[in-house]
């Protein structure tokens, strides 16, 4: 099955950047769109950004517009996140997560069939 291990999470303080990293294992990594979510103490889950299978078509949360930016290198199986301008209200565990044979951009959960272990951002004031 895939595999999907990510890195690059921490503690920044506000105003700072963060890039996040998630690699693909296990699998040729074609025809999948990729997501972040993010979920912070005593709430919902939440889709931060996705991304399709080429990168030509993106989606980003109302939230994080114009402040994050999700990227992929299908040759190095890789998704991003870069993430500017930092809040306190940033704070969360982010997942990333493959859907399989959605090569479009999705925003629909139940797609989403494989996910990382998750990684914790913090953001001070």
């Amino acid at each position: 099955q895939v595999q999907l291990v990510e890195s690059g999470g921490g503690l920044v303080q506000a105003g700072g950047s963060l890039r996040l990293s998630c690699a693909a294992s296990g699998r040729t990594f074609s025809s999948y769109s990729m997501g972040w979510f993010r979920q912070a103490p005593g709430k919902e889950r939440e889709l931060v950004a996705a991304i399709s299978w080429s990168g030509s078509s993106t989606y980003y949360a109302d939230s994080v517009k114009g402040r994050f930016t999700i990227s992929r290198d299908n040759t190095k199986n890789t998704v991003y996140l870069q993430m500017n301008s930092l809040k306190p209200e940033d704070t969360a565990v982010y997942y990333c997560a493959a859907a399989p044979f959605s090569p479009v951009v999705t925003t629909t959960p139940i797609k989403y069939h494989y996910w990382g272990q998750g990684t914790q951002v913090t953001v001070s004031s």
